[in-house]
């Protein structure tokens, strides 16, 4: 398996045909290390938050939707920055969805709809992408949407200055903008991008004021600016973030329940880090909503009337064990595979989620468009299987803990980690992989650092092992991990600085085929690659969970997971 130092990307390159969609309504700047670090603790971040699932003895039947209330919703983490272009926070795209609104809007079933776009229309070579703009928007300074805005949101988002840790990496290709008239704004790229619409639907992209872009340039990360149902108040650092509702809104996304204002009048999004103290907060009815439920709870609370448990589980890249191919004793395939192979990994997942989460049998999750079945039961629990690669491998000593050696060295992995990683009862987990790690003789060493030193660590590619998930509803987030591009200074994960132009072929042909057939198959090849190559060891499928009161209705979850609160409202107590 050519797995080598870093060599730029081979483009498979298939011309998308003309399409026409929907229908008309009445980072560079910064320095290496300081990049990474952001990457890093966005990436943590970006866990999980579609259409869910409500669950509970108490919760409230139906009827109709009442207006008023204010909902308050307890976040494990505060945001670093509300300029959606800026931070990849899930936090910051929750919040952020309420306030910003997307040129499209994509479901779960992985449909595209109008949303500040009425329609759209790409060239045959996927290189233009020409969209026809609402004409009755106003943003909440009262500027008028039109296609100067759209060409602003872009510009802002690949802009170096912006040091854009997500948003400008979705814009990969883009050439620039155009403003050919106040309704159509088009956008041009080098190269096709066919998940360039996916990316358009996030609130990371989401549209922003053009004058607050030229007049708040200072200040975006306080005080965000943009059309959607509710509107920025305040933000009381380390306490909360309150919003209210836009009044004048009446532009809502094609499948919306409901037309017209919000129901709430206000969101507070009031960050409480103890999940124990959020959970009292909810059952005190201090908040109505509790963030991040921890599995022990879920039963609980399902059980407990007057509460309910929504939930949706994540796509995108699951909680995974990313391995080093390219340094060290997993450089070694076999060692890769062996570690796999000693892994009792559906009894651990069931072990420490109590089936609230599922075990993860490849890179992606289920949920996620182009998920490829064929890699389920790939890598299974075979302890006779990794004792003999080990042999195979040299490892054939042992010292008087039981670890295997050769040439007098022990077979030590190296798994560093930090704080902000240690959710999920994900030090649980790594305390279970650990044991298992050890019955074949491989001493598997998790070391909690500073985020610094962290960030150094795994930028400097010394680390055997990494985890991380990160919630995308495109497959294409598979280039973010394994592409050779995606390196940590150009805002990728790539941090092991994988190089394979086999695997490159697969990622780049379905990045850029219109053809879902042929995106399919791409995409399937760099799924088993992952899985046959042992560079990743998958472990489970990331949910988004959320105790909330049985006051509570019409929350539910787009396509990445993340709670949508446009139709949601509180019944009388």
């Amino acid at each position: 398996m050519p797995i080598t130092a870093p060599q730029p990307a081979s483009d498979g390159i298939r011309p998308p045909r003309a399409r026409r969609t929907g229908t008309r309504p009445g980072l560079r700047a910064l320095g290496t290390l300081a990049l990474a670090t952001a990457v890093l603790v966005a990436t943590a971040a970006c866990g999980s938050s579609g259409s869910g699932s409500a669950d509970g003895a108490g919760a409230a039947g139906g009827g109709a939707p009442v207006d008023g209330g204010t909902l308050r919703f307890a976040a494990e983490v505060e945001p670093d920055c509300l300029d959606p272009a800026v931070s990849p926070a899930d936090v910051t795209g929750v919040v952020d969805r309420n306030v910003f609104d997307s040129l499209v809007r994509l479901d779960s079933a992985g449909t595209f709809h109008p949303w500040l776009a009425t329609s759209w229309e790409v060239s045959p070579d996927g290189l233009t992408y020409t969209f026809h703009l609402r004409t009755d928007v106003l943003f909440h300074d009262g500027t008028k949407l039109d296609a100067a805005a759209v060409k602003a949101t872009l510009e802002h988002a690949v802009d170096p200055a912006t040091k854009s840790l997500y948003a400008g990496g979705l814009l990969e290709g883009f050439a620039g903008a155009d403003a050919p008239d106040p309704a159509t704004a088009v956008i041009r790229l080098t190269k096709p991008r066919a998940a360039l619409l996916q990316a358009l639907s996030t609130p990371y992209l989401g549209i922003q004021s053009p004058k607050s872009l030229a007049d708040n340039a200072a200040d975006l990360c306080r005080k965000p600016v943009g059309s959607g149902p509710f509107s920025f108040v305040s933000w009381e650092k380390s306490t909360s973030v309150t919003l209210k509702r836009n009044p004048g809104y009446a532009w809502a996304p094609e499948g919306a329940a409901h037309t017209g204002a919000a129901h709430l009048e206000k969101l507070v999004f009031q960050i409480v880090p103890e999940e124990s103290v959020r959970q009292g907060q909810l059952r005190s009815g201090q908040i109505e909503i509790a963030g991040n439920a921890a599995p022990a709870r879920i039963a609980d609370l399902k059980g407990t009337k007057g509460f309910q448990v929504l939930q949706q589980e994540a796509p995108g890249q699951v909680y995974g064990l990313f391995l080093n191919p390219v340094a060290g004793v997993l450089a070694d395939e076999r060692v890769r595979t062996a570690l796999a192979r000693s892994l009792q990994l559906d009894a651990l997942v069931k072990s420490v989620y109590h089936d609230t989460r599922h075990r993860a049998q490849g890179p992606l999750g289920p949920g996620t468009v182009f998920y490829d079945k064929s890699v389920e039961g790939v890598i299974g629990y075979d302890p006779a299987a990794a004792g003999k690669l080990l042999d195979e491998a040299g490892w054939t000593g042992r010292d008087a803990d039981g670890y295997r050696t050769k040439d007098g060295k022990r077979l030590t992995v190296v798994w560093p980690t930090s704080a902000y990683l240690a959710r999920d009862n994900r030090d649980l987990l790594a305390q279970g992989v650990q044991a298992d790690a050890k019955k074949a003789g491989i001493e598997l060493q998790y070391l909690n650092q500073d985020p610094g030193t962290f960030a150094k660590t795994a930028v400097g590619g010394t680390a055997d092992v990494l985890g991380f998930s990160f919630v995308r509803p495109e497959a294409d987030i598979l280039r973010h991990y394994f592409g050779s591009a995606s390196t940590a200074d150009k805002g990728g994960s790539n941090l092991f600085r994988i190089s394979d132009p086999q695997l490159d072929g697969w990622l780049d042909q379905g990045a850029s085929s219109s053809d879902p057939a042929v995106r399919g198959r791409a995409y399937a090849q760099a799924q088993k690659y992952v899985v046959d190559h042992v560079l990743e060891i998958p472990l489970y499928v990331p949910v988004t969970a959320l105790g909330a009161s049985a006051r509570v209705h019409g929350v539910g979850f787009d396509a990445a997971a993340f709670p949508q609160f446009y139709d949601a409202w509180l019944a009388a107590r």
